[in-house]
């Protein structure tokens, strides 16, 4: 699959900012910062976004290149050790949107542990590590059109919240469940992805990352940020009809943590990495 990357001079779009963080929208494409898969590139949002912002700029979680969403980033060296050890400890809500193949289940928490796949290592060799997402069928659409080797094809819009931070968490947790993400060149199926690159004009990986939740800092409330999503996947969902699951920008404080939505009954799913 090829990477979409965003216009240079596109600037990167701020959620929420105050004179200790700040959370952004990183597009699809775009490197978080330097690293062995770089590549070449010469575009990295942690040096983007300071340019931007005449500041220094600290990352405090990650996501990988090809997803979209929220990111959020500290402005001083104390708030991003506060931060860095909420996200270690787990202290924070994410909540994603994924277009997978087939019809995914309604409700499962996906408990299956995964060993690290570019380790110093074989994956063989490495030590599986916990790892729990929760994820819930939002909606679904059967197109009639053969893409593999059925007269008709069926799709699903999930929420994944993942519980732990692996690498390629949800991704592999949803490909291990059978419901690849479309756009996952690693471990979905390429010819579902070139359906919707060539057919649907959407060439990325269908995750986002819609809403973050953590305890801010400084404010002792819980701050929520959320992230519009970008042109390609608004127009698919408003395509399949699932436009009334199209997350606004922006951010609400909570004097508690938020609450997860209610869910149905979840089916355990359990298994060897």
């Amino acid at each position: 699959m090829p990477i979409s990357h965003p216009p240079d001079d596109t600037p990167i779009a701020i959620l929420y900012r105050d004179a200790h963080l700040v959370a952004v929208h990183k597009p699809s494409g775009l490197l978080v910062h330097r690293s062995p898969l770089a590549r070449g590139e010469t575009r990295f949002l942690v040096q983007q976004l300071r340019d931007q912002l005449g500041q220094r700029v600290y990352p405090v979680h990650r996501l990988d290149r090809p997803t979209s969403g929220v990111m959020l980033f500290a402005l001083d060296s104390r708030t991003a050790a506060e931060l860095n050890a909420a996200f270690t400890e787990q202290r924070v809500s994410k909540r994603y949107l994924a277009v997978v193949r087939g019809v995914g289940p309604e409700a499962a928490r996906l408990d299956y542990p995964l060993r690290e796949e570019d380790g110093p290592r074989p994956k063989a060799e490495m030590p599986a590590q916990a790892a729990l997402t929760e994820v819930r069928r939002l909606d679904s659409v059967e197109l009639p059109v053969a893409v593999d080797r059925y007269p008709q094809s069926r799709y699903s819009l999930m929420e994944a919240r993942p519980h732990s931070g692996r690498r390629h968490q949800i991704r592999r947790h949803l490909s291990r469940r059978g419901y690849p993400i479309i756009g996952d060149a690693k471990h979905g199926k390429g010819v579902h992805n070139r359906f919707f690159a060539e057919r649907l004009d959407c060439p990325r990986l269908l995750l986002a990352a819609v809403t973050l939740s953590v305890e801010h800092p400084r404010q002792g409330r819980w701050l929520t940020v959320t992230a519009p999503l970008d042109a390609g996947m608004t127009a698919l969902f408003e395509r399949f009809g699932w436009a009334g699951h199209l997350p606004g920008g922006g951010f609400t404080w909570h004097d508690m943590p938020p609450e997860a939505s209610p869910q149905p009954q979840a089916e355990s799913e359990y298994g060897d990495a």
